[in-house]
């Protein structure tokens, strides 16, 4: 019976340092960085698996990895829950800034910033896509009384 409460309270114990590990990740963390990874770097990584070998575009990352850069969803200008993201790439042995955006909460629409605009991913696979006003630009809370 001793040996049997010994590998229950071990196996709890297992199981509670697997939870802490996992922890360390927010659900909402692992669900924006899926949404850009299927919504933008796969798409990306399969349009540039199609360019010529005799492109001069410049040549593609080695890799790519996105970090959300907050733990808890802002609210944009039009109300829309949002988690900012950044993209990495690296090219040889060096990692450079690539991208850095927000994804919208409820939709997974995902944003990148060019200048001070927001597009739609979309727009850095080739389509015609404009601006979307107040997108991933926190909203301000007014004056304070």
């Amino acid at each position: 019976m001793k040996s049997f409460v010994k590998f229950c309270l071990t196996a709890l114990s297992l199981v509670s340092m697997v939870s802490v590990a996992h922890a360390d990740e927010p659900a909402s963390s692992k669900w924006a960085k899926d949404c850009v990874k299927h919504r933008l770097l796969d798409p990306l990584a399969q349009q540039e698996s199609k360019r010529s070998p005799f492109s001069r575009a410049a040549p593609p990352p080695d890799e790519r990895r996105v970090s959300v850069l907050a733990a808890s969803f802002a609210k944009d200008q039009k109300g829309r829950e949002f988690l900012p993201f950044e993209i990495k790439a690296r090219h040889g042995d060096e990692w450079y800034d690539n991208y850095t955006g927000c994804v919208v909460r409820g939709s997974g629409d995902v944003f990148v910033q060019l200048g001070d605009e927001y597009r739609p991913a979309a727009y850095l696979l080739g389509k015609d896509v404009g601006p979307v006003e107040g997108a991933c630009q926190v909203k301000d809370a007014g004056p304070q009384a």
